[in-house]
């Protein structure tokens, strides 16, 4: 990942709004969820939820598909993961057992 690309995902991240949508997206996880539904369970008015949908599409963060009438979301995990090996990838000065508690507590138990 290139640092713009992660400055942008920083960016977008950097709002709680916008930082708890993409939190419930990544607990959603394939399922993905509608616009009403991140805006109903956040409690964020339609407009607002629009405007921070867009920032987190634009860092590519998410990604959505039209259904009918409706916009589902989704975490873009490939995004995600590109983001956490940016962060990670000069771990521990080549040290690498001491980066494994890390990589332990974000391996998935799902």
């Amino acid at each position: 990942m290139e640092i713009k690309t992660a400055l942008s995902s920083f960016s977008a991240l950097s709002q709680q709004t916008r930082l708890d949508v993409f939190r419930l997206l990544i607990k959603a996880g394939a399922d993905g969820l509608l616009a009403g539904e991140l805006g109903e369970q956040l409690d964020v008015r339609q407009n607002t939820m629009s405007a921070n949908l867009s920032v987190l599409l634009n860092a590519g963060l998410v990604r959505n598909e039209r259904q009918g009438r409706t916009i589902r979301y989704f975490a873009d995990f490939d995004a995600v993961r590109g983001l956490l090996v940016f962060l990670m990838e000069d771990c521990c000065g080549g040290r690498p057992e001491l980066c494994q508690p890390i990589i332990d507590e974000l391996a998935c138990a799902c």
